[in-house]
């Protein structure tokens, strides 16, 4: 695991600038669902910075998860031509779907979301826990990041009891759960190869020759 990684620095006013223009696009559209994501977001965004600071996650993660946060927020708060869009949804990008047989853009999110977030799962249990890659920690990400779609689709059915969402009912919440397990499996066997072809020293093996960076002496010369 590579230590001491630091936050890109383009990615804190990429936050500040899109939470900025997304809460007050949703304030002036009267869009109280979105504002309640907002606050959730600043909260999400507080707990993922207090956890970099122990973990210390890749630019990738970091990247992705910011960007998984930028197209939720837009997809909340672009409106687009209700024309467009089933009869029973709101006419913004979230409810976008490019063809009957293709995935809404809610579900492209889901998938992007959590497939992030179990690269995250995936990075702070190599830390925290000291987890060796494997198959093991793979399926340990996958459940963590699946524990962490269901969590989303507890707030969204929250939101829906205290004011009108575009959530959708309960075939929606199947596609969401369908997506975030897509998006997890995905990523834990993308990190499960990605790790068997660039193997980790074993920490728990002292025998293993990659954990050996001292210089053999060179006995019988000179220093």
């Amino acid at each position: 695991m590579q230590k001491h990684r630091n936050i890109p620095k383009a990615l804190p006013p990429f936050v500040l600038t899109y939470m900025t223009l997304c809460s007050i696009a949703a304030f002036n559209q009267g869009n109280t669902e979105f504002l309640m994501y907002a606050v959730a977001m600043l909260v999400f965004i507080t707990i993922l910075t207090l956890l970099h600071l122990k973990v210390r996650f890749s630019p990738t993660t970091l990247w992705l998860l910011t960007i998984w946060g930028f197209l939720h927020m837009i997809g909340g708060t672009i409106p687009i031509n209700p024309n467009i869009v089933p009869i029973d949804a709101s006419p913004v990008l979230y409810s976008y779907r490019p063809h009957p047989n293709l995935p809404r853009y809610d579900q492209l999110i889901h998938t992007l979301g959590f497939f992030s977030a179990t690269l995250a799962c995936w990075e702070s249990a190599r830390v925290l826990i000291k987890a060796q890659p494997g198959i093991h920690l793979a399926i340990t990400a996958a459940l963590m990041g699946m524990g962490l779609g269901a969590i989303n689709e507890v707030l969204e059915f929250i939101a829906t009891l205290l004011t009108d969402t575009n959530v959708g009912g309960y075939i929606n919440t199947g596609w969401d759960l369908v997506s975030n397990t897509i998006g997890t499996i995905t990523a834990a066997t993308w990190l499960l190869l990605k790790n068997q072809n660039h193997p980790t020293p074993n920490e728990h093996n002292p025998s293993d020759p990659r954990l050996n960076t001292q210089k053999t002496p060179n006995i019988g010369h000179s220093p």
